[in-house]
């Protein structure tokens, strides 16, 4: 017996009208040819039938290829007979004799979609009974907790049998949510942050701002690495990745603004640039790394004051999260190696940040500086790549 298919399965796209869900499909399929390029994935064809997926190869590499693709939450390799229960239930014997062990418990999970003269319990009967059979009374059925599940799927036009899923990784489909512009520093959370925005729908471009000379170039190739791993999530479409310089305004507030503030002043000075990414590029938004508590910089007031008088909306993802579960998805995502890499961390950085900056407090040492002409210093060396 050969797979000849895979089904990919969607839960939020269903919730959508059918107008949406037929755009959104259209996407997701998209997408999905486009990771099983990147892989190297062979198959025929990628088609899409009444709330399913179907990737027509049998090369067991693309079930986990499309299991990588936003608003995929599951993917199985399946096996198709035509929708009749006799077809059906000799199909699922034919399976059952290399999965199922004798004195192993089994169950059917039969589901129908389309119009037939039988019933999804007719499905679960049928297959069930002919599995036993083949076994000749050496196995049992336990519909609760069996040792080993057969799912079956009788839809229109074929049947699909099946005894493993892959998760995916949900969400909505890539580049259906519009563009947002991802501050990415190198570290563990700002990929991070990214990639959640990513699952959301957001096509993403990514701002580095180079610290030099208060950092060196191992932070840059941290940051680098890190973009490089998430355009493999996005293999649809390269990053536009923009570069801009910002040492010279951390020497500004080092030289003329209370240091305590240092923090705070450089994230807005940051959000600024990023504006200015986010007129040229058409974006709806920033993403940061930002997580609530997490450095003595990010408190609710320090916040409160780096978002003052900010014109685009600023995206925190993972503003609610803890150390764990942030580095937990930079594992699983494949960021979290490059952004612990030995580096130079930001001699800017007080020795004692403010955590309870007041936004007049912060309105003063701005007013100490040339803020435009920082910005316009960042933008004029700006630097853009494709990558």
């Amino acid at each position: 017996m050969l797979q000849d298919i895979i089904i990919v399965r969607y839960d939020e796209l269903a919730l959508k009208s059918k107008k949406v869900r037929s755009r959104f499909e259209q996407v997701i399929v998209k997408n999905i040819k486009a990771m099983l390029d990147s892989d190297g994935c062979s198959y025929s064809d990628v088609s899409r039938e009444m709330g399913r997926i179907f990737i027509h190869t049998g090369d067991a590499s693309a079930v986990e290829s499309a299991a990588k693709v936003f608003g995929v939450v599951s993917t199985s390799p399946a096996y198709t007979c035509e929708p009749t229960l006799e077809s059906t239930a000799g199909l699922c014997a034919e399976l059952a004799e290399g999965f199922i062990q004798k004195g192993e418990s089994f169950g059917i999970r039969a589901r129908r979609a389309g119009i037939h003269d039988f019933t999804s319990r007719d499905v679960g009967v049928a297959c069930g009974d002919a599995v036993y059979k083949k076994f000749n009374g050496t196995i049992s059925v336990n519909l609760t907790n069996p040792d080993r599940e057969i799912f079956v799927e009788v839809r229109q036009k074929k049947a699909y049998v099946f005894t493993e899923s892959v998760k995916g990784v949900g969400g909505l489909p890539l580049g259906t949510q519009g563009k947002m512009v991802a501050l990415i520093s190198g570290g563990i959370d700002s990929p991070v942050a990214a990639w959640m925005m990513m699952k959301r729908g957001c096509d993403i471009i990514p701002l580095y701002l180079n610290n030099e000379p208060f950092s060196d170039e191992t932070t840059r190739e941290r940051a680098m690495e890190c973009i490089d791993i998430l355009q493999k999530w996005s293999p649809h479409k390269k990053f536009t990745v923009y570069e801009a310089p910002h040492g010279d305004s951390l020497l500004a507030f080092l030289e003329k603004c209370n240091n305590r503030l240092n923090c705070v002043l450089c994230r807005r000075m940051m959000y600024r640039v990023a504006f200015e990414v986010l007129e040229l590029e058409g974006a709806h938004g920033i993403i940061t790394g930002a997580s609530l508590g997490q450095v003595a910089s990010q408190t609710s007031q320090n916040m409160l004051s780096e978002m003052y008088g900010m014109e685009y909306p600023i995206y925190h993802p993972l503003i609610g999260m803890d150390k764990l579960e942030i580095t937990n998805i930079a594992r699983r995502i494949g960021t979290f190696e490059p952004s612990t890499k030995p580096a130079t961390c930001c001699l800017a950085v007080p020795e004692y940040p403010s955590t309870a900056a007041k936004i007049d407090e912060v309105v003063k040492a701005e007013a100490k500086i040339d803020v435009p002409s920082l910005v316009d210093s960042s933008m004029k060396n700006i630097k853009k790549s494709v990558r």
